[in-house]
């Protein structure tokens, strides 16, 4: 009598199983290859040379920036985060180009993060791009490059950049221990 009960109960099992194997199949969001965890820092940068003023003008060091698709999925829009700033924190839409790896932002965006104390309220984000494994790492591995220069519409702070232009730049977290 209880092979009768232990056949079905060896049939539900086995089908559950079976079941628990199949995979849904998931999409990579339309800006994948620009989305991603940036370790970079933070330059003044003289526009008509291109030489670097001061390599850490903000004395922030090294510190990670967020690029991420937006909610509609959209392969021209992005996010551009950096919450963690001490100077100004700000989250910016961006237009994006994935075919150049490219990027900016209207003159003037809003900043969705929110003005600081110091300022912030709108941000332009220009010249930015992305190139694949374009620098090496603290630990010697390639990784992809990120780059672009930001201004925001009330910085009380330009008048010390004497001239010079912000830029950011910085390579892809990689998550190895060396490059942090």
């Amino acid at each position: 009598m209880k092979k009768y009960f232990i056949i079905p109960i060896l049939a539900i099992l086995m089908s559950l199983t079976f079941a628990s194997c199949e995979k849904d199949e998931v999409e990579n969001t339309a800006t994948v290859e620009m989305a991603g965890e940036w370790h970079i820092h933070v330059s003044a940068v003289n526009p008509e040379t291109g030489e670097v003023d001061d390599p850490d003008w903000f004395g922030d060091g090294v510190y990670n920036i967020t690029t991420c698709n937006t909610a509609a999925n959209d392969a021209t829009k992005m996010f551009l985060v950096d919450d963690i700033c001490y100077y100004y924190p700000y989250q910016v839409e961006i237009n994006v180009d994935p075919s150049t790896m490219t990027f900016s932002s209207v003159t003037d965006a809003e900043n969705l993060y929110g003005g600081t104390n110091y300022g912030g309220e709108r941000v332009t984000i220009t010249g930015g791009k992305i190139v694949k494994n374009g620098t090496t790492t603290p630990s010697g591995m390639p990784a992809d490059y990120i780059e672009y220069y930001i201004t925001f519409s009330d910085d009380v702070l330009a008048p010390y950049l004497e001239g010079d232009v912000v830029k950011v730049s910085g390579f892809r977290y990689t998550g190895f221990a060396d490059d942090e």
